[in-house]
């Protein structure tokens, strides 16, 4: 990746995860305020739990991902995917999935 790629994907990056940060956090806080504030807030903890289930979910996946590896090597599955498609064009039988080291 160049470095003019890294930069527009880095400001992407910033461009879309700091309004959805924002989002986040301030329908969550609002959630937590009506909890708080009493006056049949109770309503507000399913929510709550939602939002903190989804996200701590999302975030083991994307750990999960990480420690196997699968941001290492991001051009495979395409290259594996046209090889496929070629053999198949072709009329080569082949497995459709390979295990890899």
């Amino acid at each position: 990746m160049t470095r003019i790629q890294s930069r527009v994907t880095a400001l992407m990056a910033v461009v879309i995860l700091l309004p959805s940060l924002y989002g986040f956090a301030g329908k969550f806080l609002e959630f937590v305020h009506i909890y708080r504030s009493g006056g049949g807030g109770e309503f507000a903890v399913a929510p709550i739990l939602n939002y903190l289930l989804a996200s701590a979910g999302f975030f083991c996946m994307l750990l999960w991902a990480a420690w196997n590896g699968m941001f290492r090597d991001m051009e495979r599955p395409k290259n594996e995917f046209l090889d496929n498609e070629s053999r198949l064009d072709a009329g080569v039988r082949a497995p459709l999935f390979r295990s890899h080291p």
